[in-house]
């Protein structure tokens, strides 16, 4: 049986999550986004691929949107179903980078 007690250090069975850089864990499954930008409608269009890509990973995908600083900065938040595809979103997200 696995050891709960040590979730942040992986086994060296599963030296796969070593490699790639993540854990999957079970309701971890909200990736956050950080945008900055000169007005609304340009962070818009800056996060607009992100959730196109988000969409292709699971077409459920919520996401939900908070402006700050006079509309120049943007946290985004998406929720898929499960930790998995949070993880396949953010492996594919680092080439929109």
């Amino acid at each position: 049986m696995a050891d709960l007690k040590h979730l942040e250090a992986p086994c060296e069975a599963c030296g796969v999550a070593t490699e790639i850089g993540f854990l999957i864990r079970e309701g971890d499954d909200v990736s956050e986004l950080d945008f900055r930008g000169e007005h609304r409608a340009a962070i818009e269009s800056k996060f607009e691929p992100y959730l196109r890509l988000a969409q292709s990973v699971n077409a459920a995908v919520r996401h939900e949107c908070l402006f700050q600083a006079n509309d120049t900065v943007m946290k985004a938040r998406l929720h898929f179903e499960c930790s998995a595809e949070k993880i396949i979103f953010d492996l594919k997200s680092r080439a929109l980078s």
